[in-house]
């Protein structure tokens, strides 16, 4: 088992790394906390490739990556609607939107019929998660758009780099980067790598199941990321692979194949 710990520099990045560690690290190692791995949460966006301690080359757009695999429910009721699909609007739900959705014809006031869940038993728990939206940015004397990642998504990600489902060109996205205690923290956040490894001897960063140990406002994000990892079109040949390790460690491990079945939280009171 490893620890990890996830820094918010994407929504957050005005306090420096430098104040950041100088005060999260000593303070785990007086409260006895042991954290394993750092990781920041832009390296969720992107992920720099480290050599020898300094970024190289292209960056990997991970979340890029990940919101080309989602695949949402089809819903043929709606599909001249007024609603553009995933893709396009940057939302996800797990059923069918409510009439308001739909294209009205003039002269004619139609009934109201509510949002339903696919899969429902007997009532709906409607949920439309915003992934992304566009907004326009001044660069260089020009208008460009940019996305602006949710932290739905985000944690989404999140969860799929510590699962080690994700691969480019077949090797691991993210690889830890040694880290010591000695070592004086940059003053900007791109700067240090997206999993920083402070144990030498921890166990690996990738895990068959992931604990999230977090305040109990945060459920509202965890059930959407539970959402969006159930409509996501995964590596098949990753999913084998992991499958195929467990069952033949020294301790057989039952992984399953639907990735949001290996989450686990553990919801905490306070802020």
């Amino acid at each position: 088992m490893s620890t990890c710990y996830l820094l918010d520099d994407y929504f957050e990045p005005e306090i420096g790394p430098r104040e950041v560690l100088g005060k999260l690290l000593p303070a785990a190692d007086e409260s006895g906390l042991r954290i394993d791995y750092l990781a920041r949460e832009s390296g969720c966006w992107e992920a720099d490739r480290f050599v020898d301690g300094v970024p190289s080359g292209e960056p990997v757009r991970l979340a890029e990556m990940v919101a080309a695999s989602i695949v949402a429910e089809p819903d043929i009721s709606t599909a001249s609607g007024r609603r553009p699909p995933t893709a396009e609007s940057g939302w996800l739900c797990n059923g069918r939107r409510s009439s308001l959705d739909e294209p009205v014809q003039a002269m004619r006031v139609p009934n109201y019929r509510p949002p339903e869940e696919f899969g429902r038993r007997e009532h709906s728990i409607f949920l439309d998660v915003q992934l992304w939206s566009k907004r326009s940015e001044r660069v260089n004397g020009h208008n460009e758009i940019h996305t602006r990642w949710s932290c739905a998504f985000l944690a989404a990600v999140w969860q799929l780099l510590r699962l080690g489902m994700l691969r480019d060109d077949g090797a691991a996205v993210v690889v830890p980067q040694p880290w010591h205690a000695d070592d004086e923290p940059p003053t900007r956040w791109r700067e240090i790598p997206p999993v920083l490894q402070l144990n030498p001897d921890a166990a690996p960063f990738a895990a068959y199941q992931t604990l999230s140990m977090l305040p109990k406002r945060y459920v509202g994000i965890e059930h959407s990321v539970r959402l969006i990892l159930d409509h996501l079109d995964l590596d098949s040949d990753v999913v084998e692979q992991i499958i195929a390790r467990g069952s033949c460690d020294e301790v057989p491990v039952t992984v399953s194949r639907m990735v949001s079945e290996r989450l686990s939280h553990l919801l905490l009171d306070g802020g």
